[in-house]
């Protein structure tokens, strides 16, 4: 790549946290921010803005951020058929143990000791048994006196971003927002902390899956100063703290595995479901199920998409345990997100851009 357009990419990727702080009409933010940078970056000018600056919108259009404009999205913009890597961007060691686990399929014999197929049955119940301990309140978005459902969604959107930006693996950024939706559920939250709270979550949880997470300065550098290692560190204590250092718990990643295996899914197969996952993440409404329920859904609404048949045979509700009637209204839910995702209606646009990669199959960009 060039040397001015690896520039250019990492301006971009620096701007998407940037625009973390501008303002906006539609949510009334003040003057610091969605999410409140301190300050201005001594490249990027003040954060609210400058009179020799063009609109959000305009620059958006022109530069092709990556994190896109995240406070400001133009409702007519296309979506890039491919997401450039930005070349800068610290990335972890490349190692096997960075990629999601594999269970093996039935038909053939594991060669890895590890995979422990024996004990796959209690796993697997143990997780059912214990999901929901370990999920948030769904409606705790109706409390928080100075958050919006569409700032979650904000957030959320560009820690997928960054997450792709670091190849974290699936569990990661589950756990990531599982931890962000469950400290929201008990801690009042003021605009200008909730990109801190993001990324002190993405933190703890990158400590707890990865074998080689990214450093505390990666993460002060992605939301481009606007806070220092102390501000994530107290956030971190307090984060721990309050959620009674519980963070193992189990998401829907945890799930994904065995029931993509039950469902004899090819890679293809896979990422579609994975697709409509990661659309589940980006609306708080989805929190109302359980993760197990919402892997389920994904999965009778791919075998519908792929016109399998029966589309949700008996052994993925032995499984599962959910019946098909019982997973109609997620399926819905997750028709909706798919349709607006592909329609770019909902403004967010990096599980789009995640999954018209080859790495993904372009699955994103299929016709169904």
């Amino acid at each position: 790549m060039p040397a001015s357009q690896s520039m250019l990419h990492d301006r971009q990727a620096r701007t998407g946290a940037a625009r973390f702080a501008r303002t906006t009409e539609s949510e009334n933010i003040n003057s610091k921010g969605v999410l409140g940078a301190k300050r201005p970056s001594p490249r990027l000018g003040a954060c609210t803005g400058a009179s020799n600056r063009k609109p959000l919108s305009t620059r958006s259009r022109e530069t092709g951020s990556v994190f896109g404009d995240i406070t400001n999205i133009a409702k007519n913009s296309s979506k890039p058929d491919k997401l450039q890597p930005v070349k800068s961007f610290p990335q972890p060691m490349p190692t096997e143990a960075t990629t999601s686990f594999q269970s093996p399929s039935s038909n053939v014999e594991p060669s890895n000791a590890q995979e422990v197929d024996e004990y796959v049955p209690d796993i697997v119940d143990k997780l059912f048994a214990e999901e929901e301990a370990g999920r948030p309140q769904p409606d705790y978005m109706d409390r928080q006196n100075a958050l919006t459902p569409k700032m979650r969604t904000i957030l959320v959107d560009w820690l997928i971003e960054v997450h792709l930006k670091y190849k974290l693996r699936s569990e990661t950024l589950h756990l990531g927002i599982n931890l962000i939706d469950r400290y929201l559920s008990k801690v009042q939250v003021a605009r200008n902390k909730l990109q801190l709270i993001g990324v002190v979550a993405m933190f703890i949880a990158s400590k707890f899956e990865e074998i080689h997470p990214p450093e505390i300065k990666d993460w002060v550098y992605i939301t481009d100063g606007a806070y220092t290692k102390d501000d994530v560190f107290m956030m971190e204590n307090h984060m721990l703290t309050t959620l009674s250092f519980k963070i193992a718990v189990p998401t829907a990643a945890h799930f994904f595995d065995h029931l993509v295996v039950a469902n004899g899914c090819d890679s293809v197969h896979r990422s579609c479901t994975q697709y409509l996952l990661e659309l589940g993440l980006l609306q708080s409404r989805m929190l109302q199920y359980r993760p197990s329920h919402i892997v389920s859904a994904a999965l009778l609404l791919s075998n519908e998409l792929f016109a399998r048949s029966p589309v949700w045979p008996q052994a993925m509700m032995n499984q599962s345990g959910y019946a098909e009637p019982m997973l109609g209204q997620c399926v819905q839910e997750l028709r909706q997100l798919l349709k607006a995702d592909r329609a770019d209606a909902g403004g967010q646009q990096a599980v789009y851009r995640k999954f018209s990669t080859p790495q993904h199959h372009a699955v994103a960009t299929m016709s169904f």
